[in-house]
């Protein structure tokens, strides 16, 4: 539910056009300033988003970094568009967390209300505003689950993850090594960090990552 105001993606554009690089940065449907309700969004309708960007407003190789929900996208856009992507840097990338960390978490009671009400609501720390599920979101996302096999993605990666981070299991940035087909993708691990990542010195290690990712061989 994050958007394009946020820390990250702010310094990250300065930081861009100081090393010189054309940057873009937008909200998902549902999300800051886009149209459309978030309880309408999907895995699949998230990744259309991220497509158009990639086809309509960008030109040649990209690098992507997607935050959490965002670098599940960065590697779906990856395959779908691989002449497009030159590398990922992927931020407490959550991949398939519809499954792992939000269906298989829910209490029984949460279960039958998703499953009666099409929606549940969880509490959020990062606001007052809880995190609507959807069993759409849930159900849809089963088309696009990566860590039940092997990821096709051989471009560039490098995952960074706050070994305290209380959203995301850092396993879960070891699971996307082992499945990437990329032989020289590679992880930071932060012992103090969270999941947001948002800290001066994480954002210093967000632009490293950028660099090396940049000056990477294919």
């Amino acid at each position: 539910m994050s958007d394009m105001t946020g820390t990250k993606a702010q310094w990250l554009e300065s930081f861009a056009r100081g090393a010189g690089f054309p940057y873009l940065r937008f909200d998902y449907s549902g999300h800051g300033a886009s149209e459309g309700a978030f309880t309408e969004g999907t895995i699949g309708g998230w990744l259309e988003d991220v497509l158009d960007a990639l086809d309509h407003l960008t030109e040649g190789p990209q690098l992507l970094v997607g935050s959490s929900m965002g670098g599940w996208l960065a590697l779906l856009a990856a395959l779908k568009r691989p002449g497009r992507v030159r590398g990922i840097v992927g931020l407490a990338a959550a991949p398939d967390f519809t499954e792992d960390l939000i269906h298989g978490e829910l209490s029984p009671a949460q279960m039958d209300v998703l499953m009666r009400e099409g929606v549940v609501n969880l509490p959020s720390d990062y606001g007052e505003t809880p995190y609507a599920i959807t069993r759409a979101l849930i159900e849809e996302a089963r088309a696009h689950l990566l860590l039940r096999g092997p990821i096709g993605i051989t471009c560039p990666v490098h995952l960074l993850h706050g070994l305290a981070d209380p959203d995301v299991p850092w396993r879960t940035a070891v699971k996307i090594l082992e499945k990437l087909a990329s032989p020289g993708a590679a992880a930071t691990f932060i012992k103090d960090a969270d999941h947001r990542l948002s800290r001066p010195e994480d954002l210093e290690r967000i632009g490293a990552a950028v660099i090396a990712v940049a000056n990477a061989r294919a």
